[in-house]
């Protein structure tokens, strides 16, 4: 009669912090500057895209929302290190590692579909310039965009109820868990 592994994890360890405590400060510093630069410069973008008349074309348009996915993307896994270099906690909650890996799938996705879009964007305009501004209209641009978003997403809860499901080893009754991040 077989017994199964009911045992299940309810946190993880973050490792790699905590070899040198010395360096929790300036590496918080340095994190926290690369975040702001980032945030700063991909908000920058978008906001000066949204504004300036000129920028208003199909390849600023999903450009800004490749910053957007940029900032969201660095948004994401950032604070947590932070948190993690400030606190000297190294343990994250189950529930919170699987959001964090399925916000960060969801960013990484949806960015490389949108990629996929951009260079779609960029074929049409070389393709048939003189037939670009009614391929590319904007009702179609957006069309592109959402669905980007909407194969990022369907893809994520993909990936991440698959990373995190119970009982993958059925033969050794052993439950494996673990966290990308």
């Amino acid at each position: 009669m077989a017994h199964n592994n009911l045992s299940s994890v309810a946190e993880f360890m973050l490792m790699g912090f905590t070899d040198h405590p010395n360096l929790e400060i300036p590496l918080f510093l340095v994190f926290l500057s690369f975040y702001l630069i980032t945030l700063l410069g991909n908000m920058g973008m978008v906001i000066l895209i949204r504004v300036d008349a000129q920028l208003h074309t199909p390849m600023y348009f999903f450009l800004s929302h490749l910053a957007l996915l940029d900032a969201c993307y660095t948004s994401v896994i950032t604070p947590q290190i932070l948190a993690t270099l400030a606190s000297g906690k190294t343990v994250i909650s189950y529930a919170r590692c699987a959001a964090q890996f399925f916000f960060f799938t969801v960013c990484a996705a949806t960015e490389c579909f949108l990629l996929a879009v951009m260079a779609y964007d960029r074929y049409v305009a070389i393709s048939n310039p003189l037939l670009y501004t009614v391929a590319m209209k904007p009702r179609i641009c957006w069309s592109l965009v959402v669905g980007a978003y909407v194969c990022g997403v369907s893809g994520s809860i993909l990936r991440t109820t698959c990373t995190f499901s119970l009982s993958f080893c059925e033969d050794n009754h052993i439950n494996f868990f673990f966290c990308d991040l």
